[in-house]
């Protein structure tokens, strides 16, 4: 591999299922909506009927498979991918500002809150990943960017990837799910701005979030 235009990732594919990108959304939305109204804004009903009414109008502009860049179905998915993560942001907040002054006392209820908007975070910076590398899945499958902003181990080392091998949305939830654990990236490098700042603020929303909520379970368990 001499240069990013003969790369066995860049090239035309056939594009990527929409189920597993739907079923994560759905997981999201269903975390947001069981959460406490102490953690949530108060039209959470409504933002949550709102993301499910965008899921089902995507699911119905591409039912099958993401295979081709179209703007109108892009710009749409980026919407739904904000909404949620200023839903899940507020909750973030509100949750630490509960912890710091006091105000959540049972343990079970702040370990499954707590958990409940870390995971959201996970799958939320996942789909900002998969939206936002090389220009999204549409154009990822029409090859139309040649410079990655993800480096994945298998683009270095095309000997342990399979045949045709190219990022799909498991290997951005990988990603997501190790960032938010290790607090750094891991097999998995940034190379543009944008993504090392991504990575950079769920790294400190995700040591806040679990520092906080540990420390204030045991203390509560204490």
């Amino acid at each position: 591999m001499t240069t990013t235009q003969s790369a066995h990732w860049h090239k035309p594919h056939e594009g990527e299922q929409r189920l597993p990108v739907a079923l994560v959304v759905l997981l999201v939305i269903a975390l947001q909506f069981s959460l406490p109204n102490t953690l949530s804004l108060s039209i959470q009903t409504y933002i949550c009927a709102l993301e499910a009414a965008l899921l089902l109008v995507l699911i119905s502009m591409s039912p099958r498979r993401i295979g081709s860049h179209h703007v109108p179905t892009r710009n749409m998915s980026l919407v739904l991918t904000s909404i949620m993560t200023i839903s899940n942001t507020s909750s973030a907040f509100k949750l630490i500002d509960a912890l710091v002054s006091g105000k959540i006392t049972d343990a079970n209820m702040l370990l499954l809150s707590g958990g409940s908007i870390w995971m959201a975070n996970i799958v939320i910076f996942s789909l900002w990943f998969w939206e936002l590398d090389r220009g999204g899945p549409g154009a990822r499958a029409e090859a139309r960017n040649s410079v990655p902003d993800f480096l994945f181990p298998q683009m270095a080392s095309p000997e342990y990837g399979e045949k045709d091998w190219h990022p799909k949305y498991f290997d951005y939830f990988y990603v997501s799910v190790t960032n938010a654990s290790a607090f750094s990236p891991t097999d998995t490098a940034p190379l543009s701005r944008w993504a090392k700042l991504l990575m950079l603020v769920q790294s400190l929303t995700s040591l806040v979030t679990v520092g906080l909520v540990i420390a204030r379970a045991v203390n509560i368990l204490k």
